[in-house]
């Protein structure tokens, strides 16, 4: 598994902004995107003074070329750190996202973006946040961060059991936290948690341009090839679980996918929202592609 993937990443609209960096801003500054001429009495820089078109005014005025700013924009990775992200045959689900937040943040550095981390399981991890800062090592850190997470299974310290805990009240947290700021943010999870609060959430971030990176396992996605007996553990609550597979119970599998793809991707799609769906190993190169679409 390549952890030092990178991948590229542009907002599809105008963002404001007083950090110089990569995206396209709303505000005047210095910049090689022309927005409009105005009087050199309004913006007094005698090196941007356009004699073409000062000629041609009718005033007979100086005008000054003032051009758009390309500035940058907080990042933040939301990453579910819950007992079903750790499933995984090959490498875990976190491991995979520990892969991403290496990969965002060499991205952002290369971009210019500060980047960061909040994680949750059954609420927000304290222990896991890493503020949003512009360093070469924050794809490093962040990523650490996760892989000790995996290995000494720590959990929340509530006072409540954490199998009574859903993800998504971490996640309510956490976006709480987020609320009213235009930034960036990757929410990294399996979404293998009640979705009927994701609306309510997405809500919260309306100042925010939210990426939903969706990763399964092929394991959980695709069914065993062979029939047999199995026992299966829901590793959210524990429960156990014994089976027979047969082809019928495989095609079920299967439709049981297809139907929680489509759940996700239509509440996400209801506030203009396209997930991305990431299986198996980190694709640096599919997440590109995603963001040259939105942005086409």
């Amino acid at each position: 598994m390549n952890t030092l993937a990178e991948f590229q990443y542009r907002l599809p609209v105008r963002v404001s902004g007083a950090r110089p960096g990569g995206h396209r801003g709303s505000s005047v500054g210095i910049g090689q995107e022309f927005a409009a001429h105005t009087r050199l009495f309004d913006h007094p820089d005698p090196r941007r003074i356009d004699v073409r078109a000062s000629v041609r005014t009718v005033q007979r005025e100086w005008l000054v070329r003032v051009h758009r700013q390309r500035v940058a924009v907080p990042v933040h990775a939301v990453v579910d750190v819950s007992a079903s992200m750790r499933f995984g045959a090959g490498a875990t689900k976190l491991e995979v996202a520990a892969a991403f937040v290496e990969a965002l943040g060499h991205s952002a550095f290369r971009i210019g973006d500060p980047v960061g981390m909040l994680a949750f399981d059954g609420e927000a991890r304290e222990d896991l946040f890493v503020p949003a800062r512009h360093a070469r090592g924050m794809g490093s850190l962040m990523s650490e961060r996760l892989r000790d997470c995996l290995q000494d299974g720590t959990r929340s310290s509530s006072r409540e059991s954490p199998r009574a805990l859903s993800p998504d009240r971490g996640l309510r947290d956490v976006a709480t936290r987020l609320a009213g700021r235009a930034c960036l943010v990757f929410l990294v999870s399996d979404f293998h948690w009640p979705l009927a609060a994701l609306p309510a959430l997405l809500d919260t971030l309306t100042h925010a341009w939210v990426v939903p990176v969706v990763q399964w396992n092929r394991a959980e996605v695709e069914p065993p090839a062979h029939n047999g007996w199995m026992s299966l553990v829901d590793v959210e609550s524990g429960e156990m679980r014994s089976m027979w597979m047969r082809d019928s119970v495989r095609e079920r599998w299967r439709s049981a996918v297809a139907d929680r793809r489509a759940q996700i991707a239509t509440l996400f799609a209801r506030h203009g929202i396209r997930p991305f769906f990431n299986q198996g190993a980190f694709d640096g190169e599919a997440l590109s592609r995603y963001f040259l679409e939105m942005t086409a």
